[in-house]
C-alpha cells in the first residue's frame, strides 16, 4: 500500500511542504489550510458542518480540520483530528469564517468548543484504520440547529455499491480544507464549500473493508488538506457515509479517501456517546 497522506492542516507546515507532499496523506491541515477542491460555496445548505481547531494543553493552536456536528454537544470528525497532544478543540460554524476575524477568535475561541475523544483502536502509525474521532462539547455550550447530521445504517454503503453500480453512488463532501494545490500555487480559505464525487473503490485490496476511494477531479470536484473529518453525505441527504481521512498524494489528485461510518465497530463506538443510526 502507498504511502497515505493525512488531509489535516498542520499550522507548523509549510505550504509548499504539504504541496510536494507524498502518497498516501491525511485531509487534516499540516501546515497549510485546505479547502474542497474544484467545489462550489455551500453557503447555509450544510450550517451543521463546521470547522475546528485542535488546541495543546497550554492552549496553542496545533492543526485545524472539519466536522460535523450529530446533536446540540455532539461534534463528528476523524481521528488523527482529535489525537494526542490534542486536549481542547475550539469549532466556528459560520460559512465563511475568514470574513469574521479577528472578531470571531479564530483560531483560539469559537463559537463552542470542547473535549477530544479519539476511536479506541485508533493507531496514528496506521491512522486510515480507525480514523474515527469525536468532540463532546462543553456542557455550557452547547449548539442547537434545526437539523444535524445522521449516522447510517450498519454496512449500508455495500448495498448501495452492489444495486446501483459505482459511478451511480455520488457523495457531498463537505468541508473548510483547500481548493486547489500544487508545487507554485495554493488556493487556501477557511470558507465552507461542497463537492460532488462518486464512488471509485470499495472493498478491493487497497481500501479494505474500512474506507473508500471518491473521485477528485475538475468534473466532480473533492477533498485536499483541511477537509480531514469532515462529512461524506450519501447522495444529498444528511446521512454521513463516512469521514474524509486522506489522499493518495500531495496534490489532492485522483481520489480521495474516506474512513466508513457503517462498520459494525464504528456504530457501536459511537453508540457509546449516546449516537444511533436513523431507523
Amino acid at each position: 500500500m502507498k504511502q497515505l497522506v493525512r488531509l489535516t492542516l498542520l499550522a507548523v507546515l509549510a505550504l509548499a511542504l504539504a504541496a510536494c507532499g507524498s502518497s498516501m496523506q491525511s485531509a487534516s491541515s499540516e501546515g497549510v489550510s485546505s479547502q474542497i477542491t474544484y467545489g462550489e460555496l455551500d453557503g447555509n445548505r450544510h450550517p451543521y458542518v463546521g470547522l475546528m481547531v485542535a488546541q495543546d494543553a497550554d492552549g496553542n493552536p496545533l492543526w485545524r480540520c472539519s466536522g460535523t456536528l450529530m446533536s446540540p454537544t455532539l461534534f463528528l470528525t476523524a481521528g488523527h483530528c482529535t489525537e494526542p497532544p490534542a486536549v481542547k478543540v475550539e469549532i466556528w460554524f459560520d460559512a465563511d469564517v475568514d470574513a469574521g476575524r479577528p472578531g470571531n477568535g479564530f483560531p483560539f475561541t469559537g463559537q463552542t468548543g470542547g473535549t477530544p475523544y479519539t476511536h479506541p483502536q485508533y493507531d496514528p502509525n496506521a491512522f486510515f484504520r480507525y480514523d474515527l474521532g469525536m468532540v463532546v462539547l462543553d456542557a455550557n455550550r452547547p449548539m442547537l440547529m434545526s437539523q444535524y447530521g445522521a449516522l447510517p445504517r450498519q454496512d449500508v454503503l455495500d448495498r448501495l455499491a452492489r444495486q446501483r453500480g459505482l459511478q451511480n453512488v455520488t457523495f457531498t463532501a463537505v468541508g473548510y480544507g483547500l481548493q486547489r494545490i500544487n508545487p507554485v500555487f495554493v488556493e487556501a480559505a477557511r470558507v465552507r464549500m461542497l463537492a460532488r464525487p462518486h464512488l471509485v473503490q470499495i472493498n478491493t485490496g487497497y481500501t479494505g473493508d474500512f474506507s473508500i476511494l471518491l473521485s477528485n477531479n475538475a468534473s466532480t470536484g473533492g477533498t485536499c488538506f483541511g477537509d480531514s473529518g469532515g462529512p461524506n453525505f450519501i447522495g444529498d441527504s444528511n446521512v454521513i457515509g463516512g469521514v474524509t481521512s486522506f489522499g493518495i498524494n500531495g496534490n489532492c489528485a485522483g481520489t480521495g479517501g474516506v474512513y466508513r461510518v457503517d462498520r459494525k465497530d464504528d456504530l457501536d463506538w459511537l453508540a457509546t456517546f449516546g449516537l444511533f443510526p436513523q431507523p
